[in-house]
């Protein structure tokens, strides 16, 4: 943990505020009296945002790389940039068309990571700013059916902790945030799935605690979720095979399928 940045003030670019993750983190940020440059692709949600939180925003398909350039070509120099945009990505991998791999890779992993970097170069000129990425417990915990979105999010891990490290000592903070499910919005709530029992789901508000957290204190990875699945993350990571054997047990793959069948065939995504 370093030094982290303070809110008030401070010009912030949000990408996927249209989502219901990200609209309650627009709100939580104005509480603090950021300044707000939010960009998502349903125009009637940012139209509403833009005159609740007085911001600035964008319509942007962050899939295309033209879109990506312009939007941080409007944007300009900023201090925060949460990387928020997501992409739900269930679907047995054998049941994806390569369009299909190939737009949940770009908005879940490559446009993230190009952005941050191109944010960064702005930020080291003036020795300041946070950089913050909106991952998952997806990104610790493999699954089935989820195999694609668990590959971005355990790429988008290795990437923010490992900039994390190349802007050591610059003035750049760099800091991940890994919700499990949240239990008000976001890709969980909409798919209307119910968890085995003995699981809970995470409330809204500790998301965007994590995220000013992080924000505020530098603070290098925040997994917001309940004590027995941040239990189960860790154990995941070092016991795989028996992580997967518990969750056939728990019916996890029964919670995927159905995410698959209503999410894939709309390609739904928080970008």
């Amino acid at each position: 943990m370093g030094r982290g940045l303070q809110l008030a003030g401070a010009k912030v670019l949000l990408t996927g505020a249209t989502g219901g993750i990200g609209q309650a983190i627009a709100r939580s940020l104005k509480s603090r009296g950021a300044e707000l440059i939010l960009t998502g692709r349903r125009a009637d949600v940012l139209d509403q945002l833009a005159s609740e939180l007085d911001a600035v925003t964008f319509m942007a398909d962050l899939s295309t790389r033209d879109d990506v350039t312009k939007l941080l070509h409007a944007a300009g120099p900023v201090d925060v940039f949460i990387a928020g945009a997501g992409h739900p990505g269930a679907g047995r991998v054998l049941e994806l068309g390569e369009d299909d791999l190939e737009g949940i890779v770009a908005v879940n992993l490559r446009m993230p990571m190009l952005m941050a970097r191109e944010v960064a170069l702005s930020m080291q000129n003036r020795r300041v700013g946070q950089i913050v990425f909106m991952g998952s417990i997806g990104g610790k915990v493999a699954a089935g059916d989820t195999a694609v979105y668990n590959a971005t999010k355990f790429g988008l891990r290795g990437f923010a902790l490992g900039m994390r490290e190349d802007l050591h000592g610059s003035g750049i903070g760099v800091s991940l945030v890994e919700p499990g499910f949240v239990r008000e919005a976001g890709m969980f709530a909409d798919s209307g799935i119910r968890l085995p029992p003995g699981l809970r789901t995470t409330p809204m508000k500790q998301v965007t605690a994590a995220v000013i957290r992080a924000i505020e204190s530098n603070v290098a990875e925040v997994v917001v979720a309940p004590f027995e699945m941040r239990i189960g993350a860790a154990l995941a990571s070092v016991a795989p095979v028996a992580n997967s054997w518990v969750q056939r047990r728990l019916g996890f793959r029964l919670i995927s399928a159905a995410r698959r069948d209503d999410e894939v065939s709309s390609l739904k995504t928080d970008a």
